[in-house]
């Protein structure tokens, strides 16, 4: 008799059991301790004894075939054929035979994946699709990441830095990078130029009058064809209008900016998560190498590195010596633009992942 099919569950997150490496399965809930051999590796000992290595290597958030096979292989010729991937787009090879170690480095170097990014050194920048697959992209958010990389190299491979360091990237103002201690994103300073031809036949005009944060958008009638139009007083420039109505096209190569955020963090230790403060606005969306935005990223890191105390995240940096003395270290120049004016912010302030009675 034919075994009746299984019916897919379609929510939820997928075991992962199947795809764990045995010993990692065997000893779960019944670590000891772990501790890191050197930088890229972190080292687990349960209390049966057993021991695990994960090595680390940082990866490009959008990766070819070609890579994804050759990641494959090494895993299979040089580990033991168990990776998982990090938030942050590092991938980690599970070992528990430790002679494979530094083998399994020497042949990722030799393919050109850095292996670090563990403890208080920097890890892969997160970031957004940019223009390879983002349908709303204002600059490439991996090309900068690339750029920013190949300055920040030193970094990932040494644990020289106060504590973790965390980057992102977004390529719009939504922000898809999330919270980071130092992001970059696009910065719009400019309306949406909208097109009223085309407004009526391709956007849902209500949805587009309900997706704006400000209610700076309303119907209107232009040229006898219904259309939308801005008031301009109330735009912030977020262009949350642009991705259910591309008519009202908020991308500039002129108007579009990169600004710079800092202090976000999405831990609660040593002190509660902290929403991203922006400290440099205006930056030139200066394509491929982004040179501006990287002296400005390279200045702060400089200046956390040099000043910040052991375990100090760069937020509680920042608590520590005060705004004026952050601009003063980072030699940015401090401007009205960077203030929180918006009438809004008051839930800006407010937030936090703390339960409050």
């Amino acid at each position: 008799m034919a075994q009746a099919q299984r019916r897919a569950v379609e929510s939820g997150v997928p075991d992962a059991t199947p795809f764990m490496h045995p010993t990692l399965v065997k000893n779960k809930g019944n670590w000891k301790y772990h501790d890191r051999p050197r930088p890229g590796v972190l080292h687990h000992v349960s209390h049966s004894g057993d021991q695990v290595w994960s090595v680390r290597a940082g990866t490009q958030r959008q990766m070819d075939t070609y890579t994804i096979r050759t990641l494959c292989d090494i895993a299979d010729k040089f580990g033991e054929g168990f990776v998982r991937f990090t938030i942050r787009s590092n991938i980690e090879y599970i070992l528990a035979d430790q002679k494979k170690v530094d083998p399994l480095i020497a042949e990722l170097e030799k393919n050109g994946f850095p292996v670090g990014g563990t403890g208080n050194s920097m890890s892969m920048v997160a970031h957004t699709q940019g223009w390879l697959h983002c349908d709303i992209p204002g600059t490439d958010a991996s090309g900068v990441v690339k750029s920013m990389m190949d300055e920040l190299y030193h970094e990932f491979k040494n644990e020289e830095m106060p504590n973790r360091l965390h980057l992102s990237t977004s390529c719009c103002e939504i922000n898809c990078g999330g919270q980071a201690d130092i992001a970059v994103i696009i910065q719009h300073t400019k309306p949406p130029k909208i097109n009223h031809d085309l407004v009526a036949n391709v956007c849902e005009r209500p949805a587009v009058v309900a997706r704006c944060p400000v209610a700076a958008i309303r119907p209107a009638l232009v040229n006898g064809k219904p259309s939308l139009e801005v008031d301009e007083k109330k735009c912030i420039c977020c262009g949350a209008c642009y991705p259910p109505c591309p008519p009202m096209q908020i991308n500039d190569p002129e108007h579009s900016k990169l600004a710079i955020w800092v202090g976000g963090k999405n831990a609660n230790a040593r002190g509660k998560p902290q929403i991203m403060k922006m400290v440099a606005s205006g930056l030139p969306n200066n394509a491929p190498r982004w040179p501006e935005v990287n002296k400005v990223v390279g200045d702060i890191i400089k200046a956390y590195k040099a000043d910040a105390r052991p375990w100090e995240r760069l937020s509680d940096w920042i608590d520590r010596i005060g705004w004026p003395r952050f601009f003063e270290k980072t030699g940015l120049t401090f401007t009205k633009y960077l203030i929180d004016d918006w009438r809004g912010s008051r839930a800006n302030l407010n937030a936090s992942a703390h339960v409050r009675f």
